[in-house]
């Protein structure tokens, strides 16, 4: 059965990022579909899958993560506007039966993802 799954790490403090808004949006062409809202627990990951199951079908897909938010609520001093706020990832699924795990890693100046496990 696949899933989606993330989780967020701040590589400027070295934990994982907690209470970070999540959305999660279906792309068809030049529409967005909001499929789900969501934060991450202590841990910087959400509590279950974003999509599984039937729910989890091939296509093109948008994660945002609202990393300003974060940094601004844990009293990081940054410039308005901000260098990293919104992080919008778009990725696709090829395979409806697999895992994908889609993590970010963010400061307050950069971010990086990869494919996870």
């Amino acid at each position: 059965m696949g899933k989606l799954t993330t989780h967020v790490l701040d590589t400027a403090h070295g934990r994982p990022g907690a209470g970070i808004k999540v959305e999660l949006f279906a792309l068809s062409g030049d529409t967005r579909r909001a499929l789900k809202t969501t934060l991450t627990n202590d841990d910087g990951r959400c509590d279950s899958p974003l999509l599984e199951g039937d729910a989890l079908v091939t296509g093109e897909y948008e994660l945002v993560f609202h990393a300003g938010d974060y940094f601004a609520a844990i009293g990081v001093e940054v410039p308005e506007p901000r260098f990293v706020d919104r992080v919008a990832l778009r990725f696709g699924i090829a395979d409806s039966g697999s895992h994908y795990h889609v993590p970010l890693l963010v400061s307050p100046w950069a971010y990086s993802t990869y494919r996870g496990s």
